[in-house]
């Protein structure tokens, strides 16, 4: 296990254990998030817990070529009745992710000093927000970071409303232009649309 401490720092991904965890301690600087993310690190942890820094194999992502989009979505962008934004209301899609019940999950990871972290990402123009509206509700949305460099790496998603989440990150996918959209670690939700599992080494060639 490598303890950080206040110099701007980061092991090789590659020494991260079986499980992903890579080292602990640290702070949430700007600086040290974008070093992080540039080395195939992000941060995840709970208020009882100090800051730790994980970098999983495999990894769980997206190349944008295989989106796949199901009958029924391709139903629900045609309607028109969602609209889609980016980077109108950063705060709220923090606030809302951070909210958000999940099942089997108490609590958030996405505390108020990771939200205060993000948000100056965010000031930097790093971070990006992408808000799904419905009938000029705020009802789903997602948020991540913008290395600049092809790669975008996805942090959150919240929804208030069936398929608004999901209709957020197609459209996301279908209307940037990144080559490669970092999903962290598998879900059932983002396995649907196309998402899987790359070693930990590509990934990092990525990067």
């Amino acid at each position: 296990m490598h303890y950080l401490t206040q110099e701007l720092w980061f092991p090789d991904a590659n020494e991260a254990f079986e499980d992903g965890l890579l080292a602990m301690g640290g702070d949430l600087s700007a600086e040290r998030l974008l070093l992080a993310y540039k080395k195939g690190v992000f941060p995840w942890f709970e208020n009882d817990t100090p800051i730790l820094w994980w970098s999983p194999d495999p990894r769980f992502v997206l190349f944008p070529e295989n989106l796949k989009v199901s009958k029924s979505m391709v139903q629900v962008l045609r309607n028109k009745r969602f609209k889609v934004t980016i980077n109108q209301d950063f705060g709220t899609i923090i606030e809302q992710c951070a909210n958000m019940k999940r099942t089997g999950q108490e609590g958030t990871w996405i505390t108020q000093k990771m939200i205060s972290a993000y948000t100056k990402l965010y000031e930097l123009g790093y971070a990006k927000s992408i808000e799904v509206w419905y009938d000029n509700a705020l009802v789903g949305g997602l948020y991540g970071v913008d290395l600049g460099n092809g790669v975008f790496c996805g942090e959150s998603m919240f929804s208030k409303k069936s398929n608004a989440s999901k209709l957020g990150f197609i459209w996301f996918v279908r209307n940037t232009n990144y080559a490669l959209i970092d999903c962290q670690v598998y879900t059932k939700h983002l396995e649907s649309l196309g998402a899987e599992d790359i070693s930990r080494i590509k990934f990092l060639k990525y990067l």
